[in-house]
């Protein structure tokens, strides 16, 4: 998959796009990929997504900005395996906030767009100024067709990115799931920490979370992947780490019966179930106690 930073680069041929934010690439996201990519085998042309960083409500919130369910490399690995020729990441600031719709319109016309996928419900251009059908009447003036891909049921409701929010925050992990298609879990390459953990009998791979905002925080039953191992069960934490002054958001798994040196290398950390908040003890040893606790309930709940 090639990586794009300009839509009116040059480009070698024409292409199909689907545009979006696309943040947990759910179902709904992942009906935009494959309506995609069929209009591409049908055309013999290379599909593009084309998406934003930071995401557009981050860059116009950034003082509540939305949890942000993938960051830019957990995107990267799963859209790799989709079967899409580029991806496009435009920088979303002033330039692109205060493009017209017609300007945007244009600007698909440029990077030689033959088809462009997008959901029913998309807007796009100054404000939000021009809608999904607007473009569909538009597009014929510049030489490409528009496909309007109606919302995706999960449940009984129309999957979305708040919906797989609203679920994780909730530890209803079973409903985010299948609203992802698959479990959630986050990526991220161990970095060295403090080594607090391994003096109280729990060592941990600490992973920074690459995101403004996480969707859920807590203490959780986990599952580890690493390039050399699959699904490995343990514990985990994801928060501030208040017993040790921290400030900083970082996600910390503990890995059962595993004692390898995990430091530079990625691991898939996915969430199976959430057992407590994170919490501030009265002392160290109370603290110790607890994760005793949560370390036996996660044993128990993934069978190990």
């Amino acid at each position: 998959m090639q990586l794009i930073r300009r839509l009116d680069s040059v480009q070698p041929r024409e292409c199909v796009v689907t545009i979006g934010s696309f943040d947990g690439l759910h179902r709904g996201h992942q009906v935009l990929i494959e309506r995609a990519l069929a209009h591409a085998a049908r055309l013999g042309l290379p599909a593009m997504m084309v998406t934003f960083e930071p995401l557009p409500r981050e860059f116009l919130q950034p003082a509540n900005p939305p949890a942000r369910l993938t960051n830019f490399r957990e995107r990267w690995r799963l859209l790799s395996e989709t079967g899409l020729a580029r991806l496009c990441v435009l920088p979303f600031g002033p330039r692109l906030r205060s493009m017209s719709g017609q300007q945007f319109v244009e600007l698909l016309a440029a990077a030689r767009a033959r088809m462009v996928v997008v959901g029913h419900d998309f807007r796009f251009g100054r404000g939000g100024e021009a809608s999904a059908s607007w473009c569909a009447a538009q597009a014929g003036q510049h030489g490409f067709s528009v496909d309007l891909v109606d919302e995706v049921p999960v449940d009984g409701e129309r999957v979305s990115s708040g919906r797989v929010r609203t679920a994780l925050a909730a530890g209803e992990f079973a409903s985010a799931a299948r609203m992802l298609g698959r479990g959630y879990s986050m990526r991220g390459r161990v970095r060295l920490g403090n080594q607090f953990g391994r003096t109280i009998g729990f060592p941990t791979a600490n992973l920074p979370v690459k995101r403004r905002r996480v969707a859920l925080q807590g203490v959780f039953a986990v599952r580890v992947s690493g390039a050399d191992f699959r699904a490995l069960p343990g514990v985990a934490s994801l928060g501030t780490r208040p017993m040790v002054n921290g400030q900083e958001m970082l996600l910390e798994a503990h890995l059962f019966d595993f004692d390898a040196d995990l430091y530079g290398r990625e691991l898939e950390v996915e969430f199976v179930t959430r057992l407590r908040d994170e919490l501030t003890f009265a002392s160290m040893d109370a603290m110790v106690q607890q994760m005793r606790l949560d370390a036996a309930a996660a044993r128990r709940i993934l069978g190990a």
